[in-house]
């Protein structure tokens, strides 16, 4: 994947996109993506152009109405906005179109390291890379005298000593919200103790292994500092507590750093100690506990020519150069635009490429995965079952979902 090339600042600069000429279009366009500001950005670019409607509905359920809204004749949405994980589910129900005469066409200025191709067909052009790291307070680790930490085991005892001291009760945030987001924590801490989801060759699950145990176990340590309700906080929700003062050591996501302090009424000290750093090891191994990611758009199968052209040539508009002007637009994400220069919110995506940080895996079957962990793991972190029985329980539903799919026998 292209991800593994974002080593310097130079080869971020990969898109050279149509000059900031006026955008018109001759058919609908109706985008479908998450809500994190940068998608915003693209979103409200698309938007315009000028000769037809184009709407947009961001929103943090998209995962779950993006494939529904594909699978209409014609579609409800011309475009959803993807990452790794997201494009699988819609390549699998056939639900997106390949874009190589559309880039053809309308996107020569395109270089081939964004272009998401699959068996020879671009499915997807991509914006921005992502990963999750660390975000944390310099001025609360200054209190406690420690370094900023770069193990997870570090981490428990940084936030042990803040407790202790009487500084904070729950220093710890982070994603965990039962679902997509505690699933994803485990794919992280599983890569970065050396375990894999799948055996050699096949579809066959590997979660339930010694990593798969030892990933659990320290997302159970950690969830000892966090919120109580922390099984609903999603990325919304993490980057309150950490606004409000709450939190001293969270791992966000990069397309959130940027904009972590930036809400009204954050407290002064929050806006002052506020730092990022990169992506935390475990376990004493080498390779992070995180993912690389890609966010990019796609453009619907199940709608007219027209209304696909006018999808592409309204999101080339969405990632054209000259919205890095705006320095707050530049600082959203780890931009793959021509004349994008990394600012410091990008410390903690550049740190997580340069580490070798595993890609989130493009697999048919890893949506199934994902799904399975997602649905459960959060008796274990309850305490309702154990390490061992709920790894057995993903296994189960994974197995027969892809059974259903028809990648198992």
């Amino acid at each position: 994947m292209f991800l593994r090339t974002i080593t310097t600042a130079s080869a971020i600069a990969l898109l050279t996109a149509a000059a900031a000429s006026a955008c018109e279009i001759g058919a609908r366009v109706s985008i479908v993506g998450n809500e994190f500001p940068a998608i915003q950005t693209v979103g409200a670019g698309a938007q315009e152009c000028s000769g037809a409607d184009v709407t947009t509905n961001l929103t943090a359920d998209h995962q779950q109405i993006n494939l529904p809204g594909m699978q209409g004749n014609p579609a409800e949405y011309t475009s959803a906005i993807v990452a790794n994980s997201s494009i699988v589910a819609l390549m699998n129900e056939d639900v997106i179109r390949p874009l190589n005469d559309l880039v053809e066409q309308h996107g020569q200025s395109l270089q081939r390291n964004q272009l998401i191709t699959i068996d020879g067909n671009v499915m997807a052009v991509a914006f921005m890379a992502n990963a999750q790291h660390l975000v944390y307070r310099q001025d609360v680790l200054d209190q406690i005298g420690v370094e900023p930490p770069t193990t997870y085991e570090e981490i428990l005892e940084a936030a042990r000593m803040i407790r202790e001291q009487g500084i904070m009760e729950n220093p710890i945030g982070g994603p965990y919200k039962a679902g997509w987001n505690l699933a994803q924590e485990f794919n992280n801490m599983l890569l970065g103790y050396g375990g894999t989801h799948f055996k050699d060759g096949g579809a066959e699950p590997n979660v339930n292994s010694p990593e798969g145990i030892r990933a659990l176990e320290m997302m159970k340590a950690l969830s000892e500092y966090m919120n109580p309700d922390f099984l609903t906080h999603d990325s919304n929700a993490a980057n309150a507590e950490f606004r409000a003062g709450n939190v001293a050591l969270m791992h966000m996501w990069g397309s959130r750093a940027a904009t972590m302090t930036d809400a009204e009424g954050v407290p002064q000290e929050v806006i002052d100690g506020f730092a990022i750093a990169g992506p935390l090891t475990v376990g004493g191994g080498s390779t992070p506990a995180s993912t690389l990611w890609w966010d990019g758009w796609t453009v619907a199968r199940n709608i007219s020519d027209a209304e696909a052209e006018a999808t592409f040539i309204a999101m080339m508009n969405g990632i054209r150069p000259d919205i890095l002007q705006d320095g707050d637009v530049a600082r959203q994400a780890v931009w793959l635009i021509e004349g994008y220069q990394p600012t410091d919110a990008a410390v903690g995506v550049f740190a997580a490429a340069n580490a070798n940080t595993v890609p989130y895996p493009m697999l048919p079957y890893m949506g199934l995965m994902h799904t399975a962990l997602g649905s459960e793991l959060s008796d274990f972190m309850q305490g309702r079952e154990s390490a061992e029985q709920a790894l057995a329980d993903v296994e189960a539903a994974y197995r027969a979902a892809a059974r259903e799919k028809g990648f198992l026998q």
